[in-house]
């Protein structure tokens, strides 16, 4: 028997791999890949967007209505002129030409004050409803406009406006305060009969010429300290806030306007037919110039400066706080 060589087993035959497919994004996956990715950066970018606004808006406060105004500007007026009222009384008295204790002296300091009242709410709603206006209506006119220009236009017109009811209680209150009269009806009467209504308007045209630099300086200077603020701290200045800022920017404002201030009160302290020099407003500088000096133009600047910083603290300190109230 021969033998048979040995058959050594064979490895199985290597399987072939199965092809895999090669994987191409089809266009409709890339484009909401795309899609997806966009709406992602758009939805932030719109959520960065509306914070932003809402900061915006948290720290620049709605304007006011024209009846918010109206209240807010009514008692604010009404508290500044009632509890500053001696100041303003000394001041006058300062200023005159009789001299501080001819017209009084530190004795009655509470004389016209009735009649302060009386026009102090209306003169004070007036200004505030033409000024939240016209800043309004010139904002919407060009948003190119410089905000302190607006703040000046504003505010001049505002001044004018008051100045109509605001004019004629001051002629009767700052010649009750210096002694000419008495009561509010006879000093009325007493005016009429010798000077007609325009002798009630006496120095109208002086007071606007001291009110609009007054109020150019004083209100941007308010508005700028605000915006500042509200910058800086990320909100709107509270009421005692904006009562700081109110006294710094009428302080300012009084000291710069004050030779302008002792012109208005000799053009109303004086009679039509007096003779005195003080019927227009060249004539009563060269006056007061000639006679008493350069330095007379800033008699009673002391009384003024400290009453009208009182004054715009409570003033717009207290116009704020009645619009978050309202």
């Amino acid at each position: 028997m021969s033998e048979q060589p040995a058959t050594l087993p064979q490895p199985p035959p290597p399987r072939a791999e199965a092809a895999r497919p090669l994987m191409i994004p089809s266009s409709s996956s890339t484009s909401s890949s795309s899609s997806t990715t966009f709406t992602t950066t758009t939805t932030a970018a719109a959520t960065a967007a509306t914070t932003t606004t809402s900061a915006t808006v948290a720290t620049q406060p709605a304007a006011p209505s024209f009846l918010q105004a109206l209240v807010a500007g009514g008692v604010a007026g009404t508290s500044v002129d009632t509890v500053l009222f001696p100041l303003d009384t000394i001041k006058t008295r300062l200023q005159s030409k009789q001299g501080f204790h001819a017209a009084g002296g530190f004795k009655g300091i509470y004389r016209g004050l009735s009649s302060a009242v009386i026009g102090s709410a209306p003169g004070a709603s007036m200004f505030f409803v033409t000024y939240e206006t016209l800043k309004k209506t010139l904002r919407k006119m060009s948003s190119t406009l410089n905000d302190s220009f607006i703040h000046m236009a504003a505010a001049s017109g505002g001044e004018v406006m008051a100045c109509i009811v605001r004019v004629p209680t001051e002629v009767v209150k700052q010649r009750m305060q210096t002694g000419q009269y008495k009561s509010v009806g006879p000093a009325v009467s007493s005016i009429l009969k010798a000077e007609g209504l325009p002798g009630l308007y006496r120095g109208y045209s002086m007071t606007i010429f001291r009110e609009i630099p007054f109020t150019c300086v004083q209100f941007p200077l308010y508005e700028y300290f605000k915006r500042l603020y509200a910058r800086k701290m990320g909100r709107a200045p509270s009421s005692l806030e904006a009562a700081v800022f109110g006294s710094i920017s009428g302080g300012t404002a009084a000291a710069v306007t004050t030779p302008l201030d002792v012109v208005k009160t000799r053009i109303m302290l004086s009679q039509r037919n007096g003779g005195d020099g003080y019927h227009t407003i060249p004539s009563a500088f060269r006056t007061i110039v000639r006679e008493e000096g350069p330095g007379a133009l800033f008699k009673g600047i002391t009384p003024r400066v400290t009453w009208i910083s009182m004054g715009g603290a409570v003033f717009l300190g207290t116009y704020e706080l009645v619009l978050r109230l309202l």
